[in-house]
């Protein structure tokens, strides 16, 4: 990504930004698919380790389509475009310089989640086909976000959008029916499999009773408590916090 940073041309913005978009989408599917292999060939260790009965090929995700990483793009290079003064963001009014960097950073982000998704989506796909699969769980980074390690904390509840909870948070991308992913999001997929025993991590554990301590019993406000609780009781800090 940042290799090909140098095709975004400053004061050609209009003709050079497609021409760095269509590089982006070539960035996306040649190391998407590498996410993809490697995620089932994970999946077949796991399956196999578990003592899954039959066999079964993992199919491989596809490619997210030409119009999601355009739009995740355009996105992240909304504010390069020159405003009027009377219209400008704070942040459209910085340099152009300051501008660039700061449209790097996301697009780094979010062709991250593009990438590591086709990964992701290999798995749950794998999940939702094999017989001998009953679910998945979600594991998140220690400093990740309020909203992953909640969703960790959950344990093995994901295969269907009413195992999962429908439209859990609006703001993450992803297959909004059961699990959602943010850009820059290092959240990985745990098959379970029939006779297997799923059980949460110490750091989950105590992400779930923080949760239950703190957040939960208070509906609509749930996710602003736990990010509190988090804050004032996790060893792990939030991002941005510390």
């Amino acid at each position: 990504m940042r290799k090909i940073r140098r095709l975004i041309i400053a004061s050609r913005l209009k003709d050079s930004v497609p021409a760095w978009v269509d590089a982006v989408r070539v960035l996306v599917d040649q190391y998407g698919q590498t996410a993809a292999s490697a995620a089932a060939d994970f999946y077949d260790a796991q399956r196999e380790a578990a003592g899954a009965p039959g066999s079964f090929t993992v199919p491989l995700a596809d490619s997210p389509p030409d119009d999601q990483v355009d739009q995740s793009m355009r996105w992240a290079t909304k504010d390069l475009w020159p405003r009027d003064a009377d219209v400008a963001t704070e942040v459209q009014s910085r340099p152009l310089e300051e501008r660039m960097a700061a449209a790097q950073v996301k697009a780094e982000q979010a062709a991250q989640r593009l990438v590591t998704d086709q990964g992701r989506q290999t798995l749950r796909q794998a999940v939702q086909q094999d017989r001998g699969a009953v679910g998945y769980a979600r594991a998140a980074a220690l400093g990740g976000c309020f909203f992953c390690k909640l969703m960790a904390s959950r344990g093995m509840i994901y295969k269907t959008a009413e195992s999962a909870g429908r439209d859990a948070n609006d703001r993450f991308s992803g297959d909004a029916s059961v699990v959602k992913f943010h850009n820059d999001c290092h959240c990985a997929i745990i098959p379970v499999f029939r006779g297997q025993r799923f059980e949460l991590s110490p750091h989950a554990a105590e992400w779930d009773r923080i949760y239950r301590e703190y957040a939960a019993g208070h509906p609509g406000d749930q996710l602003r408590l736990f990010r509190r609780a988090l804050a004032e009781h996790d060893q792990q800090p939030l991002p941005g916090t510390r």
